[in-house]
This record gives structure tokens, sequence and C-alpha cells, in this order.
């Protein structure tokens, strides 16, 4: 990804760590990839019905996680209350999303990896969260 190199290249002075913040950013984006795939994965299986939950977390995790990204991609200024609630909102997400995906980790491999994705995904965005004052 190129999420380091745009940041280091936009004129705007931040108040944020910027490595925090494109590793962040890396890691929402892999996130909603990885629920993305993963929700298209259960609608895969033959077992669909019992995957309606695991389905529905993903994709709401996935709209969640490429919202925040893109909030945090915005250099020109932010609010920080706004950028707060929207972290702790996805970290959520990811925690609810991860807690569900590991429920069919032994049986489905796309949930597996999924629920790993969620748990770095949450773990970032609470490293973010806690330097925002």
């Amino acid at each position: 990804m190129r999420t380091a190199e745009m940041m280091d290249a936009h004129p705007a002075q931040i108040t944020l760590d910027r490595d925090l913040l494109a590793r962040t950013i890396d890691a929402l984006v892999a996130c909603s990839q990885a629920c993305t795939a993963c929700a298209d994965a259960c609608l895969s299986e033959e077992m669909v019905a019992e995957l309606r939950t695991c389905i529905r977390t993903n994709l709401d995790c996935a709209d969640i996680c490429d919202a925040t990204a893109r909030m945090l991609s915005r250099q020109t200024g932010h609010d920080a209350n706004l950028i707060r609630a929207q972290l702790q909102a996805c970290a959520q997400a990811c925690q609810s999303c991860g807690d569900e995906c590991a429920r069919h980790a032994q049986a489905h491999d796309h949930c597996r990896i999924c629920a790993e994705a969620c748990r770095a995904c949450e773990e970032a965005c609470n490293e973010l969260l806690a330097t925002i004052s």
C-alpha cells in the first residue's frame, strides 16, 4: 500500500503520529478486504443459513473499516471528537466480527483469516485512539 508515501507527500501538518496513522489505515483496508472476502466465502458455503450472522457482521465491519480509513486519510484538519468516536465504533465492530468469525474458524479457514485481520485492526484502532487527546 502507498499510505505512508501519500501521507509524506501531503503538505498539511498533522498532530498525529504519521507512521501510526499509516499503519492503522493499512490495517483498516486489510480488515475491510478480509471481511468482504469472508462474507463472500460464507455465501458459498452449503450451510449459508448458519452463517447469516457472520455474513452480516462481516459486511458491517467492512463498511465501518472503509469509512474509518477514508476519514483518517483526510489530513486537512480533523475533529478529534469525531475521529475518536469513529475509532471506538470501528474497534467495537472489529471485536464483534472477530468474535463471530472465531466461532466458525475451525470449520472455515476464511473465518479464521478474517478473525485475525479483525483482531489486528481492533488493536491498531485502539493504539491510535490512545494517542488522540
